[in-house]
C-alpha cells in the first residue's frame, strides 16, 4: 500500500525537479541537429518522466488558478483561443478540397490530362493526377485532426446524453471535470503514446521502439539518420503518409489541451455559478438573417 502512494508522489517530485531544470537550464533541452539529442527527443517525448512533467505544470496553474481565478481563466482562453485558430485555419481545407475535386475531375475526363505541374515561386512541382487525388484523404485527415478541439470548444461533438441534461448546473459541471479527467486526457495519452513512436519510425533509420530504452536509443544514435516515409499505395500516388503520423500526434496533443482547458473552465464555473456560464467563450454563430417581407399589392393593376 505505501508502494502506491510513494510511487507517483516519488514521480510528481521528480518531475517537479525536471520541470524547474528545464526552465533554469535551456543549454538543457536536446539538440535536434545532433543524433543523441534527437534520440532523446525521441526518448522522452512519450515517456514517464514527461508525463509528469506535464502533471506538475497542470498543477501549478491549478493551484495559482484557485488563488487567483483570472489567471485561470487567461489559461482557459489561451488554451480554447488556440483551439479555435487551429480550428478554423483547418476548416478551409474543405474549400481546398472541393475546389482540387472539380479541377481534377475536369482535367482528367474533359481535357484529358494525366499530369498538373504546379511552379510556386519558381519551384516546379509535377505529379500524376493520381497523386493529387489520393492527396484528397489529407484534407480529410487535417479537418478531422485539427478541428477536433475547436468543435470540442463550439460544442459540436455528438453527445450521450441519458443524466446530463436532468441534473443541476454545478452537477454538470461535475461531470464534465470527471470526463476530463477519466476520459479525454487518458485517451489522448494513450493515442499520443502509440502515434508518437509510429510517427518516429517512420521518419528515422534504425527504427525506435517504445520498448527502446534510452541507453539502447543514445546507442543507435551513432547510426541515426533521417529517413522520411515516401512510400505510397501505388506506383503514381501520393507518397507523404508520414504526414497523417504528424497529424495523429498532433490531434492527441490539442484534444489532451482542450481536455485540461475544459477541466479548468467546469472548474471556475462550479465556483463562480451559472452566471459564468460559458464566459469568454468565442463561439461562432451565424449572422441573423432578416425575411424579405411580401410585397403588398395596392391593387393598381387589378
Amino acid at each position: 500500500m505505501p508502494d502506491v502512494i510513494l510511487w507517483p508522489l516519488r514521480h510528481l517530485l521528480d518531475g517537479l525537479a525536471n520541470l524547474f531544470y528545464l526552465l533554469i537550464e535551456p543549454g538543457a533541452w536536446p539538440d535536434p541537429s545532433d543524433g543523441e539529442g534527437l534520440v532523446r527527443i525521441v526518448y522522452f517525448g512519450a515517456s514517464l518522466e514527461f508525463l509528469f512533467v506535464i502533471i506538475d505544470l497542470a498543477l501549478i496553474i491549478l493551484v495559482v488558478g484557485l488563488l487567483k481565478p483570472q489567471f485561470l481563466w487567461l489559461v482557459v482562453r489561451g488554451i480554447e483561443g488556440l483551439s479555435n485558430v487551429i480550428g478554423r485555419v483547418a476548416a478551409w481545407a474543405v474549400l481546398v478540397m472541393v475546389i482540387q475535386q472539380i479541377m481534377i475531375i475536369a482535367l482528367q475526363r474533359i481535357f484529358l490530362v494525366s499530369e498538373i505541374t504546379v511552379g510556386p515561386f519558381g519551384v516546379v512541382f509535377t505529379r500524376d493526377l493520381s497523386w493529387f487525388s489520393e492527396e484528397l484523404k489529407l484534407y480529410n485527415a487535417m479537418i478531422v485532426t485539427l478541428c477536433a478541439a475547436y468543435t470540442f470548444v463550439q460544442g459540436g461533438h455528438v453527445r450521450v446524453d441519458l443524466v446530463y441534461a436532468s441534473v443541476s448546473f454545478r452537477t454538470k459541471r461535475l461531470l464534465d471535470m470527471f470526463g476530463s479527467i477519466f476520459f479525454v486526457m487518458p485517451f489522448c495519452g494513450v493515442v499520443w503514446l502509440f502515434g508518437w513512436f509510429f510517427l518516429w519510425r517512420h521518419l528515422v533509420t534504425p527504427k525506435v521502439s517504445a520498448l527502446d530504452t534510452l541507453e539502447l536509443l543514445e546507442r543507435k544514435a551513432l547510426l541515426l539518420r533521417w529517413n522520411v516515409e515516401t512510400i505510397g499505395f501505388s506506383p503514381n500516388g501520393f507518397d507523404a503518409y508520414f504526414l497523417f503520423k504528424v497529424l495523429l500526434v498532433s490531434f492527441a496533443g490539442l484534444m489532451f489541451l482542450q481536455g485540461l482547458g475544459h477541466f479548468y473552465r467546469s472548474l471556475l464555473e462550479f465556483r463562480e455559478g451559472e452566471a459564468s456560464a460559458n464566459r469568454y467563450k468565442d463561439l461562432d454563430t451565424l449572422p441573423d438573417v432578416v425575411p424579405d417581407k411580401p410585397v403588398e399589392s395596392t391593387g393598381a393593376g387589378a
